[in-house]
């Protein structure tokens, strides 16, 4: 069972976010396209720099907690890990816009001035 301690810390984010999108309308697996177009250029960079530590020698995966399956020198995990983390920050960013949508507007009006958000912000 301690091999599978990867994924299922990663299936518990999943689990724990998946709410998001049904509760407060967050849409991020409707719009998987987008999602992915965001998150793919990013994943793609740390997990070719993922790749470089492995074969250096300058980092590893304790097999003992990974299930064995491996994408070349990569476990199946590591691998997911840079698609399931941002997905449940993405669903957590729109679950607080759907709670609290005037939260990352600008704090400044359309003339520059600093605007009073205490007297938008709703009691």
């Amino acid at each position: 069972m301690q091999q599978w301690t990867y994924a299922l810390v990663l299936l518990g984010c999943l689990l724990c976010t998946l709410p998001l999108e049904f509760v407060f309308r967050a849409r991020v697996y409707r719009r998987w396209t987008r999602a992915l177009a965001a998150i793919a250029p990013v994943a793609a960079v740390f997990l070719v720099w993922d790749y470089l530590a492995v074969q250096a020698g300058w980092w590893w995966f304790d097999p003992a907690y990974v299930t064995g399956a491996f994408i070349g020198t990569l476990p199946v995990e590591e691998v997911s890990f840079f698609l399931v983390v941002p997905v449940c920050a993405i669903l957590a960013y729109e679950g607080v816009r759907f709670v609290r949508p005037n939260w990352d507007r600008p704090a400044v009006d359309r003339f520059g001035k600093a605007a009073d958000r205490a007297r938008d912000e709703p009691v």
